[in-house]
């Protein structure tokens, strides 16, 4: 290819360029907003990082303040914590990985196999307002119904001839009563993605296969399953890099003292080390957050290979 031709080749696909924007303009004035947001954000405040490798003072601000390298990093590796804080941080996610993610899937399949259209959509309807709930409500209604002196979940425990539990106050109780209201209230929301890659499934493929004599199990293990697992696979990478990521909300909301042992997790040890404490310690705070959001990256990285590898789906 000659000179001239290449520059032939880029003025075109420039003056292509120009007339595609030119009639999507509108979509990506759409864009603008959470692109600004993504910028404002989420990149602008990694300068912060910086103090995880320094002695912070909000006095002297970051570029004024002490250089210490990795000392808050080997502190944190030598806490007396560390390992009771990355099991439960690990545990909980994992768990609620396990038990949390397959259950939107089996509820849209569920859902898919309703013939009653009307009833289909009340059950939806149903479903997805849970999501919308406060998380600071949803903790208290579950306070309420596990409540020792009047819970209704101790009163059938005592009808039936058990003693009462203060599920809030015992390590044992805190992740089952955790998952469960994860589930509870993101199990509907979760449902839409696989609904709707369920709905841009081909129809003929049900009426091949009811014509072989499969049922519909054999419809949904070999038709359903199949035609979403792209998006199952995609959304597991997700998962799974926010595997370390637990909802700091919930778990504040959940736990204390009591529960410490199975409640405490890394967010809440830097919610009390770096807002909470008499004297406040940003730097420490911000270095245990980085080496998760590291971790956190790490098994992002591997999933998203692994899925590369078996399948064909993955995030790049």
């Amino acid at each position: 290819m000659t000179e001239t031709s290449v520059e032939q080749t880029i003025v075109h696909r420039r003056k292509s360029f120009g007339r595609y924007f030119a009639v999507n303009k509108a979509l990506y004035a759409m864009l603008v907003p959470g692109l600004l947001v993504l910028l404002v954000f989420r990149y602008l405040p990694m300068y912060g990082l910086i103090i995880s490798f320094q002695h912070f003072h909000p006095a002297v601000g970051i570029a004024a303040s002490r250089w210490v390298g990795f000392a808050h990093f080997v502190n944190f590796f030598n806490d007396p914590y560390f390992v009771r804080l990355i099991r439960n941080t690990f545990l909980l996610g994992l768990y609620t990985l396990i038990i949390g993610f397959p259950a939107p899937i089996v509820f849209a399949i569920l859902l898919n196999e309703l013939r009653v259209h009307t009833f289909k959509r009340v059950v939806q309807t149903i479903s997805y307002m849970p999501h919308f709930l406060s998380i600071v409500v949803v903790i208290g209604l579950l306070r309420q119904l596990t409540s020792m002196s009047d819970g209704v979940i101790n009163d059938m425990i005592e009808s039936l001839g058990g003693a009462r539990i203060h599920f809030f106050a015992r390590p044992e109780w805190f992740r089952p009563l955790y998952i469960t209201s994860v589930i509870w209230q993101g199990v509907g929301f979760g449902s839409i993605l696989y609904l709707a890659a369920i709905a841009g499934i081909n129809p003929e493929l049900y009426e091949s296969a009811v014509m072989d004599g499969a049922n519909r199990f054999a419809q949904i293990w070999h038709i359903t399953l199949p035609s979403i697992l792209p998006t199952i696979t995609i959304l597991f990478i997700l998962a799974v890099g926010g595997i370390l990521g637990n909802d700091f909300q919930r778990v504040l909301l959940m736990y204390s003292p009591f529960n410490y042992e199975t409640a405490d997790v890394v967010q809440t040890y830097v919610y009390r080390v770096g807002l909470e404490s008499p004297s406040p310690n940003f730097s420490y705070a911000a270095a245990v957050g980085l080496f998760m959001a590291v971790i956190s990256l790490v098994f992002l990285i591997v999933t998203n290979r692994l899925a590369k590898t078996v399948g064909e789906s993955s995030l790049w």
